[in-house]
């Protein structure tokens, strides 16, 4: 998993802190948790399977909807 460093400004650090105790997460599970959602509210698969499930074709490649037959009933 490749690393990165960022740099947090004191009094954001000390909320994610107390964050991170309140709710038994560590940084790395707040901070995946942060980055999916960001993904997500800009239409972006934070998964491999996410995005193959977007990009999968939602008719068959050889299934023109204009040219099936209509059942009479």
């Amino acid at each position: 998993m490749p690393r990165k460093l960022i740099e947090i400004d004191p009094e954001t650090w000390h909320a994610l802190q107390l964050l991170g105790k309140d709710s038994m997460k560590s940084l790395q599970e707040l901070a995946d948790e942060a980055f999916a959602e960001l993904l997500r509210k800009h239409g972006r698969p934070s998964s491999l399977k996410e995005a193959l499930r977007d990009s999968a074709r939602r008719l068959p490649a050889n299934d023109d909807p204009a040219r099936r037959k209509k059942r009479r009933p």
